[in-house]
């Protein structure tokens, strides 16, 4: 288990002991100091209309953008994994190309050898019969 640190954070005017991994107390006073500025935020367009509900409601708002994020996540997951499957497909396209293009060109050389033979043998036997 790893060692707590303790850190004190302020929301909504009051002060908080919280306890969290050593070395995330930075992380912890950042997100109550978010939290705390989406508190003031809701103070500031609806007036005082209770601690708790000014609580429960910057929580609501933010429960709302973590599972809006987690939509958009899992759309750009989506949308990668496509983008890999679209890769795999091409990469084994260019490989089939690939391969294609050698037994073309294997095939052309072949041709092309054996059309050297034979005019090499029709040169062979010109030449036999000239001299």
């Amino acid at each position: 288990m790893s060692p707590m640190s303790h850190v004190s954070v302020t929301i909504n005017g009051r002060q908080y002991r919280m306890a969290c991994e050593d070395g995330q107390e930075g992380h912890l006073m950042r997100l109550a100091a978010e939290l705390d500025r989406r508190i003031g935020e809701l103070r500031e367009r609806f007036g005082e209309i209770g601690d708790m509900r000014l609580t429960v409601m910057a929580a609501i708002m933010v429960a709302d953008e973590v599972g809006e994020l987690g939509k958009r996540v899992r759309a750009l997951e989506e949308e990668l994994a496509g983008m890999q499957d679209a890769r795999a497909t091409a990469a084994e396209r260019a490989q089939a190309m690939q391969a294609a293009l050698a037994a073309a060109l294997n095939s052309a050389a072949d041709r092309i050898e054996q059309v050297t033979r034979s005019l090499n043998e029709g040169l062979a036997g010109d030449e036999v019969a000239i001299g």
